[in-house]
């Protein structure tokens, strides 16, 4: 059986293909809701669950490796969500300086760092913690604090501050 099907102008397009694009926008809708619960500029951040399961939602289906920051105020409340670095399957280069500059400009006196590994292996690398510690070391000079670094792959996401790695 054929998961294709003839569309009334002879192309064929295969079902997969468009239960795919029928599922983007309920995606985007779920994440939305998930953004105005939980990110909403003012609403302090009480639940790791809900920070790991939206950094998982925003992170788990990126091809390339994504490195983000969350960035928050004094009450932990969120700024702002940026993905800042774009990589390769296997790596994505972090500059602390752009970190530390964006920090800056949103006024951040906490961040949570987030990265995605698109092999699904949620499981540091030497490189992670490399970066986390030089982040960390870079974002203390300007009193701004590194509350969790979480990795997204398969399955539950890791947690630096969970680990002990922080």
């Amino acid at each position: 059986m054929s998961l294709s099907e003839t569309v009334t102008d002879g192309t064929t397009c295969s079902l997969v293909d468009y239960a795919s694009i029928q599922d983007e926008p309920l995606i985007r809708q779920a994440i939305g809701v998930l953004e105005e619960r939980i990110f909403k500029r003012g609403e302090v951040l009480t639940s790791p669950t809900a920070v790991r399961e939206y950094l998982r939602l925003k992170l788990a289906g990126e091809a390339m490796e994504v490195f983000s920051v969350v960035f928050l105020d004094t009450q932990h409340r969120v700024i702002a969500y940026e993905p800042m670095f774009k990589g390769t399957i296997d790596g994505a280069t972090v500059y602390p300086r752009v970190v530390i500059k964006r920090a800056i400009e949103y006024n951040s006196a906490a961040v949570i760092l987030a990265h995605n590994h698109p092999s699904g292996v949620t499981d540091p690398s030497q490189a992670d913690q490399a970066i986390t510690t030089r982040l960390k070391s870079a974002l203390e000079l300007i009193d701004v604090r590194v509350l969790d670094h979480f990795i997204i792959g398969e399955g539950a996401p890791f947690s630096f501050a969970e680990a002990g790695l922080l």
